[in-house]
């Protein structure tokens, strides 16, 4: 599992560094022989950050649902305290979402590039 998340990390950042260069040749600002534009790949970025969050912040609240129910399969009279403590656990791991989208949003609206 390890293993796959780092190629598909090693192939994103591959794909965005490829994109980038056509990105930087433009002069004047504006896309030149159908180029990308630095909002081109700001919104590629974004989405494609929004997708391997949204994705890995899925496994991990799948893992730990599953815990937790395991745990409280083996230990019922614990299952007020691990219930607590999965539901803190999910609040946090969505919280790994909600920070891409807060900051592909101001990516795509801000523009920090000045494009």
């Amino acid at each position: 599992m390890g293993a796959l998340i780092g190629r598909m990390g090693f192939l994103a950042t591959a794909m965005l560094l490829l994109m980038t260069g056509s990105a930087w040749a433009a002069e004047g600002g504006a896309p030149a022989g159908g180029g990308l534009s630095v909002g081109a790949v700001s919104i590629i970025t974004g989405g494609f950050a929004m997708a391997i969050a949204a994705g890995l912040a899925a496994l991990a609240q799948g893992r730990a649902i599953s815990a937790a129910l395991d745990g409280i399969a083996r230990q019922p009279n614990a299952a007020a305290r691990i219930q607590v403590a999965m539901i803190i656990g999910l609040a946090l791991i969505e919280s790994l979402a909600i920070y891409v989208l807060l900051i592909a949003l101001i990516i795509f609206f801000v523009k920090p590039f000045g494009g």
